[in-house]
């Protein structure tokens, strides 16, 4: 547990990882339609799609922002150069650890779907061809979206201190999965629809809590988060799902692929997080094991430090309103 902290202590500010969504639409009439769609006010560097066709080097026909989100779209006239052979890069995404999801629609109908990563910030368009959602990439995507958000991994590890048994901690970690994926689906599929910040405020709200109640149980204190953590997890579960849908919902999905990307995005943010919770269970068997004077020394430390990273997310937050 004690490194962990020490991994973390380099880390302050929670990332946002929240892909940007680039489409492009081939119409009937000849003409093309291109969506860009990002995360406005992130100090990152500025993502840009750039076509070898020069599509978007041109001022966007319409730019607007919802939200968190800004768009712009370009209307390419007809004739226009072909989609297969153009080759498209995203500037900026290779210094980044976001995504970019990439939908295509031909003017026959078929459609392709590509996941762009910094490691692979560019294509050439194909041809016509008939493609499905990329499962490999839409679990990548979770995956790396639960390891990114330190703020949803500082909870999960508060949650792995509080519980004493293993079948209790099974019980909450399912409970949290359980709530989380209700609240995901709901808002990403528009049945709920609350603004990203302030939910992103009381999750950092909800951390501190876990300290609160992580060091009320080192002391002996009664504490309901010590007696059912499940049912804490259950509750505050709902509030990081509105999180994680934050990372789809507010820049966009391809509307014929939202079930089944959620599905996917969904089981890799659980295997993202049973791969951690198994990552800190052997952690911590082995500081206790080869240094078990300094594990309890320190004991009073992670209470601390999870309250501390917290409490400065809180104030960030609450900032960012104004």
């Amino acid at each position: 547990m004690l490194a962990f902290l020490l991994l973390m202590s380099g880390v302050v500010h929670a990332h946002d990882v929240r892909p940007a969504y680039l489409e492009i639409i081939e119409r009937p009439s000849g003409e093309l339609s291109i969506s860009w769609k990002r995360t406005a006010g992130s100090n990152g560097p500025v993502l840009t799609p750039r076509f070898s066709t020069g599509w978007t080097d041109a001022r966007a026909t319409t730019t607007r922002q919802a939200g968190d989100a800004i768009e712009k779209n370009w209307i390419i006239a007809k004739p226009h150069a072909a989609l297969a052979g153009t080759a498209l890069r995203i500037d900026g995404l290779d210094t980044t650890i976001t995504d970019v999801l990439l939908r295509v629609v031909y003017a026959d109908g078929s459609e392709l779907t590509r996941v762009l990563r910094p490691s692979q910030s560019s294509l050439t368009l194909p041809g016509v061809e008939k493609s499905g959602v990329p499962v490999r990439e839409y679990l990548q995507l979770g995956f790396v979206h639960i390891w990114s958000g330190i703020d949803h991994l500082l909870y999960v590890f508060g949650l792995v201190l509080l519980v004493r048994t293993p079948r209790l901690l099974l019980k909450t970690i399912t409970g949290f999965t359980l709530a989380h994926s209700v609240s995901l689906a709901a808002a990403s599929l528009g049945y709920v629809n609350i603004p990203p910040a302030p939910v992103e405020a009381v999750i950092a709200l909800s951390i501190v809590y876990v300290a609160l109640e992580l060091r009320r149980a080192r002391d002996g204190a009664p504490s309901l988060a010590a007696r059912a953590p499940w049912l804490v997890s259950m509750s505050i579960g709902l509030l990081h799902g509105l999180g994680f849908a934050g990372a789809l919902a507010e820049v966009g999905l391809p509307p014929d692929a939202i079930p089944l990307a959620l599905l996917l995005f969904n089981i890799g943010i659980e295997i993202g997080q049973i791969t951690f919770v198994a990552l800190l269970l052997v952690l911590g068997r082995a500081l206790i094991r080869h240094l078990p004077r300094l594990t309890t020394s320190l004991r009073w430390l992670p209470p601390y430090a999870i309250g501390s990273f917290a409490s400065f997310w809180v104030i960030e937050r609450i900032h960012a309103f104004f």
